[in-house]
């Protein structure tokens, strides 16, 4: 699939479990590396290369939702959360972490 081409055939699915299954496919390749990965390349870069690409992918969220474009802000949003946990994965937030945090605002 090219960048920025939209996804076929989405069907919905289980946030939590599908942020836990990606959340553990990051962790694997932190550990274990894979030879081309975009992700380790992500893990194995400076911090800033990471942050830009959350900055990036932010931008493009709402460059797509100024479209009015339900598919394209779908895709874009799926960007942002890979990379956000990408970051997670770098500087040792745990999603449970990150999920205690989300539950603490809402009391």
């Amino acid at each position: 699939m090219a960048m920025g081409e939209r996804t076929a055939n989405v069907v919905d699915g289980d946030l939590g479990a599908t942020m836990a299954a990606l959340r553990d496919i990051i962790h694997d390749r932190a550990v274990n590396g894979g030879e081309g990965s975009y992700t380790v390349k992500l893990l194995e870069a400076n911090e800033d290369k990471v942050l830009k690409k959350v900055m990036e992918e932010a931008g493009e969220v709402a460059l797509a939702v100024k479209d009015d474009d339900h598919d394209h802000v779908r895709y874009e949003m799926a960007d942002l959360l890979y990379h956000l946990l990408v970051a997670c994965e770098k500087f040792g937030i745990s999603c449970e972490e990150l999920a205690g945090e989300l539950n603490a605002r809402m009391k």
